[in-house]
């Protein structure tokens, strides 16, 4: 009957809405919105939404992790290396409130998130219900944008702004904070739309000509200029752009910590990495250079050290999409408020091709300085085994196209210098709130999102054991993600900056740590331990080749230290490359 009736009986006969639950709505949306996998853990203020997934099971895929903070994580890890943004839900009270980590996290390294917390009844707030938190000014401070959702009609409103707002111009996490009964109640629900643009929100800002022919000048006169490449090119899809205007100009680039992978490690003009424990070329030129050209960097502190000791002599051109960031720490002589991406295809088009041969060889002559007083050391050291060792290996072993998922500390940093990473968004770390606990869940993350790629957790022994339990979820799920603990029995990083400037005074740093062998086998998971050099090599291979997840255990010495280093108050050009002799 239903062929028989024209298009216009077909609009009398059934309505264009039909009444349907507040969380059966926001699962529309988010099918709506293209999410295909969501990591959640279920409460009792958010359980309708739960019980409206479970007929969703054949459109949405949710990954039932072991604790909060491991979900947003995991879905930090999912967007950095997808580009979509990562979907999370969370109960109320202690189910949003330990969520803050990674949204802060998040927040700083804009990356793209959708969470979605359940409240109590909008008739019970603010009477301190059982799991009542106010969520929304709890999470002010580190979301882009956030809302509470009261009734059932403003949910699929919400979600489209939510998903616009979180994936447009510098992206960052959003959360929306639904109430019980808006879950519950039922609506009359029409086609969803998604948003596509805000009154008052704009997030792209318009490239202005004059700023990149301004630009331009200053690249065209420049003996010695120099690309500070982060993470803007990646979050732009910028690569090719940057590769096109390095190769045509013959700038050299470095990169900071975000910025891995936006620039091939193998290219002529990749002369390192920034920072404090940057490679030792990258700082000591960044105050030898007569234009500086920031793309989509902030200048941290990590990077800037010293900010009045940092790049006096040099001419500062900074392309950034975030107005904010703009003359916030260095001033830039020449700002371009745009898209790195627009603004690189530009300006490459008004550069004049040129050479810069003698001020490239400077960085090599200064980073062979590097290798013989710290690299050759690492890599053929006749003691303890280094991490530098096993990163060394692993880049060797994966040719620097796996995806590295990095923690925090002493390892990170190793990671960050000795991985050759050769392609976009297969560095997965957290850059600017530094937390412990972020590579495990991130990893599960990075591996369903883009499965067939190898997938490594590179992680501390305190790192690994502040998320632990989401063993769990990677054996629920069977997540082939290869887990490697570089474990030095310390807290290395605050370990290190005790020895060198607080003599030796080891306050709470040292670490006893438990099996973890036994632990990974606990969750069904092949597991390993090395502390001897020769069974390194074939250690990492066999983790590399199992096609389940796989844990390795490498024991590393107890006093391996990071360097070169910035210390704290000294400009980038005072990098030491050894231990100060007293």
């Amino acid at each position: 009957m239903d062929a028989l009736l024209t298009k216009s009986e077909k609009k009398e006969a059934w309505p264009i809405t039909e009444k349907i639950s507040g969380s059966e709505a926001l699962l529309r949306c988010l099918v709506a919105e293209n999410v295909k996998t969501i990591f959640g853990y279920p409460g009792g203020a958010i359980m309708p939404v739960y019980d409206a997934l479970y007929d969703f099971a054949d459109q949405l895929n949710h990954i039932l992790v072991r604790h909060e903070q491991g979900a947003i994580h995991a879905a930090q890890g999912f967007a950095r290396v997808s580009g979509r943004p990562g979907i999370v839900f969370a109960t109320s009270g202690p189910g949003a409130t330990n969520l803050v980590t990674g949204l802060a996290d998040a927040l700083i390294d804009s990356t793209p998130l959708v969470c979605i917390t359940g409240q109590v009844f909008a008739h019970l707030l603010g009477t301190d219900a059982f799991q009542e938190i106010d969520v929304i000014n709890t999470t002010i401070p580190v979301t882009k944008w956030n809302v509470q959702v009261t009734e059932a009609k403003d949910i699929a409103g919400a979600v489209a702004k939510a998903f616009h707002i979180a994936t447009t111009g510098r992206p960052g996490p959003v959360l929306i904070d639904i109430t019980k009964n808006a879950q519950n109640e039922l609506f009359e629900f029409a086609e969803y739309k998604k948003c596509t643009s805000i009154r008052t929100y704009r997030p792209k800002p318009t490239l202005k000509v004059t700023e990149v022919e301004a630009a331009a000048e200053l690249i065209n006169v420049a003996k010695k200029p120099y690309i500070l490449a982060g993470q803007g090119i990646l979050l732009s899809n910028a690569s090719e752009e940057l590769l096109a205007f390095s190769e045509k100009t013959g700038i050299p680039v470095a990169s900071t910590l975000l910025g891995l992978g936006a620039f091939p490690t193998d290219h002529p003009n990749y002369v390192g990495f920034l920072g404090m424990h940057g490679n030792y070329a990258p700082n000591i030129n960044t105050n030898e250079c007569d234009v500086l050209i920031a793309v989509g960097m902030r200048f941290d502190d990590r990077v800037t050290g010293n900010v009045s000791k940092y790049a006096k002599q040099a001419r500062v051109i900074h392309i950034e999409i975030d107005k904010a960031e703009i003359n916030k720490i260095i001033k830039a002589e020449v700002a371009v408020h745009a898209d790195a991406k627009e603004a690189l295809t530009l300006l490459t088009t008004m550069v004049e091709p040129s050479s810069h041969k003698d001020w490239i060889q400077n960085f090599r002559d200064l980073n062979q300085q590097e290798y013989d007083k710290v690299v050759h050391a690492e890599f053929h050291s006749s003691g303890e085994l280094k991490m530098a060792e096993a990163i060394n290996q692993l880049s060797q072993k994966t040719n620097g196209e796996a995806i590295l998922v990095t923690d925090v500390g002493q390892h990170q940093m190793v990671a960050s210098r000795y991985y050759q990473f050769k392609n976009p968004r297969t560095n997965v770390t957290s850059g600017g709130a530094g937390t412990m606990g972020f590579a495990l869940p991130a990893a599960m993350g990075a591996k369903l999102a883009i499965p067939h790629k190898q997938v490594v957790a590179v992680i501390g022994d305190g790192g690994y054991q502040m998320t632990v339990q989401e063993l769990g979820t990677i054996m629920q799920y069977n997540i082939p993600v290869k887990i490697l603990v570089l474990n030095n029995n310390f807290l290395g990083m605050v370990r290190q900056w005790q020895q060198l400037f607080h003599a030796k005074r080891y306050s709470f740093t040292e670490m006893t740590n438990p099996n973890f062998v036994k632990i990974a086998e606990a969750y069904s998971i092949p597991a390993r331990k090395v502390d001897q050099r020769e069974d390194l090599s074939a250690a990492l291979q066999e983790m590399l080749d199992a096609e389940t997840p796989y844990f390795l255990e490498v024991v590393v010495g107890k006093e391996d230290n990071v360097f070169p280093m910035v210390p704290a108050g000294a400009g980038v050009a005072e990098v030491i490359l050894e231990i100060p002799k007293r």
